[in-house]
């Protein structure tokens, strides 16, 4: 085989099996939660906590997110809103279909994007764009049980933690990057709890990094007692009908 045929063949080869570049590697970590006035914690869910790096050096341009066939969607049912916890990258539109018998009137009152859908019956649904990262706390103005979480990322570099706490962030480019964290009821003792306050930096080699253990103390869970969308108490007892 001459050098020439080598060369094309090479060059196809790149060009269809782009796995055969150089990939990332992995980020681990494992959360765990600080006993309490020397007694075992007794909050020891360690699942759905959103661990997220962004870059240091963004010159290089991210790797886009595709998303699922069917799009992002918050369904209602039940008097439930699923999946509870929704990761999605920034720009994209959030379907939130009813398919319960009753009216719904979804809404978001935070930071990560402010936003009030109004009563709408059941077989309808309405939509939201969530233009810029955030975290999002949704709610249904008539029924106070209803609550669910939309972190929009612009960084394609997260996971969400399992049972056993255990995270790891897949196919990281070497560099520096920030650590960011969210967890529902909990604050990371060497970090902080909210989506956009700075974090420490963390060095990725080639091989990936291990943050070790991240110790979360429990805090307000920002779900439980909230307001209607009027910043008033929901009433004591809801209509039968809704």
């Amino acid at each position: 085989m001459n050098s020439s045929l080598k060369l094309v063949l090479s060059s196809i080869l790149l060009l269809t099996c782009p796995f055969v570049l150089a990939q990332g590697g992995d980020v681990t970590a494992t959360f765990t939660v600080a006993p309490h006035a020397g007694k075992a914690a007794r909050h020891t869910t360690l699942n759905n906590i959103v661990l997220w790096l962004t870059p240091i050096d963004d010159a290089e341009p991210l790797r886009t997110v595709a998303a699922p066939k069917e799009g992002y969607r918050l369904t209602q049912k039940n008097k439930e809103f699923s999946p509870h916890l929704l990761v999605v990258p920034a720009g994209s539109s959030v379907d939130f279909p009813n398919l319960d018998p009753f009216f719904h009137n979804v809404f978001s009152l935070f930071n990560g994007k402010r936003f009030d859908l109004g009563l709408y019956e059941t077989g309808q649904h309405r939509s939201v764009r969530f233009e810029r990262e955030g975290v999002s706390y949704i709610f249904c103005n008539i029924h106070p049980e209803m609550g669910a979480v939309i972190v929009s990322l612009k960084t394609p570099y997260y996971a969400v933690s399992g049972t056993t706490g255990a995270v790891t962030i897949h196919d990281v480019p070497p560099g520096q990057y920030r650590l960011h964290m969210w967890a529902e009821k909990y604050q990371g003792a060497n970090t902080e709890g909210s989506a956009d306050a700075g974090r420490r930096i963390i060095q990725v080699s080639k091989e990936g990094a291990s943050l070790g253990t991240i110790v979360l103390v429990p805090t307000a869970d920002p779900l439980a007692n909230h307001k209607n969308k009027f910043g008033e108490d929901y009433p004591a007892t809801p209509a039968a009908t809704y």
